[in-house]
């Protein structure tokens, strides 16, 4: 599976907004900035967030974006799912419930699909942002970038 830069740049964007959010929300331009992300692809990911409910916007001269709900309830599945659909490893109608696949009733593959599917869910959903957000202080506490 490989994420595209939506998934990617999305991830670092919400990461970056969960550390520096809890005082003020963080303007689009700062979080590009910070994450080196174009401000007008950025602003995408960020409607696609905000429709998903994960962020909100606050208007006003001190606004900006802040997430919808504590860090330590937002996964990165909830991110990567918002932003990329659906995870699963391959295009198997069987992954997503779905009747129609001729060779169904034959295919060995599907339980390989159905492990990856199973594990690649199961860590995205165990994955929080609070808990990476914990893990950039540190990373910038060891670079003395704060």
């Amino acid at each position: 599976m490989t994420l595209s830069t939506k998934g990617r740049y999305g991830l670092k964007a919400m990461i970056d907004l969960a550390d520096y959010s809890e005082e003020t929300p963080q303007s689009i331009a700062c979080i590009a900035a910070r994450q080196s992300i174009s401000d007008s692809y950025l602003e995408q990911l960020m409607a696609k967030l905000k429709k998903a409910g994960l962020i909100k916007s606050i208007r006003g001269a001190q606004g900006g974006y802040v997430l919808a709900r504590p860090s330590s309830e937002i996964s990165v599945g909830d991110v990567l799912r918002a932003l990329e659909g659906d995870l699963a490893p391959v295009n198997c109608m069987e992954l997503k419930g779905e009747q129609g696949c001729s060779g169904r009733d034959h295919c060995v593959a599907k339980t390989v699909w159905k492990r990856i599917d199973e594990s690649i869910q199961n860590t995205v959903d165990s994955i929080w942002l609070s808990e990476l957000v914990e893990d950039n202080r540190r990373l910038r506490e060891q670079d003395g970038r704060d």
